[in-house]
């Protein structure tokens, strides 16, 4: 079930980013929101149930409400026309938990995709925090940063999951690669962006 939310938490991704992008409607994106949302609030309660409920699993299982309520939340927001504001600092507020999250994965458990994934949720979701509370307009940045992150954190590793290839040899040590790239992608994009918006400024 874990694989299933990752692979529906996927496709709500990526509606946000075609909509942060202008080429989804807003309140069609969501409705889907609203749906994935409801999954995600559900299932980590009856994984719960069924496990031993140690303080570990407790804590893998906390991080599906992570997103259930944000995808709640994004549905609420954009259906009702409601100002972002809250939503922008529950992302501010998950930014810092998502960190939390990398830091142990690195630790306790030395998985560098699990790390490298946190870290770029961690970066998305304070991303979301600006674009809903700051003047400054990335919004299309932001929506090729979710668009990405949508296949390579979530819809293609879910699928590797559910088809048991995820353990294949040589797998993790390529996501690592793809992971890597996916930052110094960002980096590029972002610099980009930073020296486009000077060089409008100095004319």
């Amino acid at each position: 079930m874990d694989s299933i939310g990752l692979l529906l938490s996927g496709a709500a991704l990526f509606l946000n980013g075609l909509m942060l992008l202008g080429k989804a409607n807003d309140k069609n994106v969501g409705v889907f929101n609203l749906f994935v949302g409801v999954f995600q609030m559900i299932a980590p309660f009856y994984l719960i149930i069924v496990s031993d409920q140690t303080n570990w699993v407790l804590y893998e299982k906390a991080a599906i409400f992570l997103f259930g309520l944000t995808y709640l939340y994004v549905g609420v927001t954009v259906i009702k026309g409601m100002e972002g504001t809250g939503l922008g600092y529950y992302s501010l507020w998950v930014s810092i938990l998502a960190l939390v999250y990398m830091t142990i994965a690195f630790t306790r458990y030395g998985d560098v995709v699990n790390g490298l994934t946190w870290l770029l949720w961690a970066f998305l979701w304070f991303l979301f925090y600006f674009i809903n509370t700051q003047e400054r307009d990335i919004t299309e940045y932001v929506g090729k940063v979710a668009v990405v992150q949508s296949w390579i954190t979530l819809t293609i590793p879910a699928l590797f999951n559910l088809t048991g290839v995820w353990g294949a040899e040589g797998l993790y040590y390529m996501w690592i690669a793809v992971l890597s790239a996916a930052i110094l992608y960002f980096i590029y994009l972002g610099y980009k962006l930073f020296f486009n918006e000077r060089r409008v400024l100095m004319k």
